[in-house]
């Protein structure tokens, strides 16, 4: 495929997305219905589609139009490519720009602050009490691409050896501060997953900042440890990971989420046992839980931007009562003196720190033992995680 042509199923994909598509069907349905379409070009149609959603606001002030040709026309000129070139009209690219679009690429185009920033308005002014001076750069990290990251097993190898593993396959790596497991990856991302490294289990994909959560846990002191919100398994396998004597169960409410961890756990050498919502209530007392709550995801908007756009006060609202909910089921699940961990991927306070807040205000017996936040500006997703402790002696 050609530029033109890329940039092309671009604009065809971000209508769709527009319209109410979700972005990962959207590329789907494109790449089926696109045959000639080889690895490259998917991966380049991928990006542009990306990159406009991160940028939406923005892109579309510079490009003259909320539509899929206004978002790539103001994608390529603010990164100085040749628009007239690549707009036309010939093979597969798009039409050729019109007089009114040419006489926009000409005068510069005045945005306001949330716009640069391709922030949502109603949003702003809660990011901006919950980070303070951070916020301007915060969101202008939110709208890049977001770094790859890898978690090396520590019961299968080491850091290093992990790393060298990987560069025998042509994947650059070099470690990163915020977990020690943690590995950024630097060249050829998109080789991992064929990599042996990975087939053999000695490497996870995870964040960085994710894996930082799970580093702060205390599972020295945790023989027995549930993951409530366990998703695809990601912390429970590091979990299993760092306490190799731990048993550790993994539950979701959707058990549907979790169908690949068995084998994502028999890669890995980890033993973790899935139960459903009977078993877990049946299974006694845990030492830890962790509560790794769905919320907005305004940590990790960068690699997931749709997310930013389609949520609004009902759904925060919405959110926001069903963690709430899941902290108080998963509180009686916790062994006296053992920790219940709350974890979200937000930045905003009414998914953090407004709720632990809350779960206290509802529970005795709980003392905030650790809470930390991490937002892009330390190098991964951002992230909020409590550590709360059950004291021993109370009715």
């Amino acid at each position: 495929m050609t530029p033109g042509a890329r940039v092309a199923a671009a604009i065809e994909i971000l209508d769709r997305v527009l319209s109410g598509t979700p972005a990962e069907q959207a590329l789907t349905n494109w790449a089926r219905a696109s045959r000639f379409a080889g690895s490259g070009d998917r991966a380049a149609v991928r990006d542009h589609v990306f990159a406009s959603l991160r940028r939406k606001r923005s892109h579309a002030a510079l490009g003259g139009a909320m539509t899929g040709r206004g978002l790539l026309i103001g994608q390529l000129r603010e990164a100085g490519a040749d628009c007239p070139g690549i707009f036309s009209g010939s093979g597969h690219a798009p039409p050729p720009l019109t007089a009114a679009e040419v006489a926009r690429l000409d005068r510069a185009v005045e945005m306001e602050r949330n716009i640069v920033l391709d922030c949502p308005d109603w949003l702003a002014p809660e990011l901006e009490a919950a980070l303070g001076d951070a916020f301007e750069p915060v969101m202008s990290a939110l709208r890049d691409r977001a770094p790859v990251f890898l978690r090396v097993n520590g019961a299968r190898t080491t850091r290093e050896a992990a790393r060298a593993a990987l560069a025998a396959e042509g994947i650059g790596t070099r470690p990163h501060a915020l977990a020690k497991t943690a590995l950024e990856v630097t060249e050829n991302p998109r080789r991992i997953q064929n990599a042996a490294a990975y087939r053999n289990g000695l490497v996870e994909l995870q964040d960085a900042a994710s894996q930082a959560v799970v580093e702060m846990l205390p599972l020295a002191d945790a023989p027995r440890v549930l993951d409530y919100c366990a998703g695809g398994g990601g912390k429970a396998l590091a979990m299993a990971s760092q306490a190799p004597r731990a048993t550790v169960f993994a539950h979701d409410a959707d058990p549907r989420r979790m169908r690949d961890l068995p084998a994502r756990a028999a890669r890995a050498g980890a033993v973790i046992t899935c139960l459903d919502s009977r078993e877990v209530a049946a299974g006694g007392a845990y030492d830890l839980v962790l509560c790794d709550a769905p919320c907005s995801g305004s940590g990790a908007w960068r690699r997931s931007p749709e997310a930013k756009w389609r949520l609004d006060p009902a759904g925060l609202e919405a959110l926001c009562r069903t963690q709430a909910r899941i902290l108080d089921r998963a509180a009686p699940l916790v062994a006296a003196g053992g920790h219940l961990a709350y974890a979200t991927c937000s930045l905003l306070a009414p998914e953090n720190g407004a709720q632990i807040a809350g779960f206290r205000a509802r529970h005795r017996g709980w003392r905030l033992f650790s809470e930390r936040r991490l937002t892009p500006l330390d190098g991964g997703d951002g992230f909020y995680i409590a550590l709360l402790q059950r004291e021993e002696n109370v009715s």
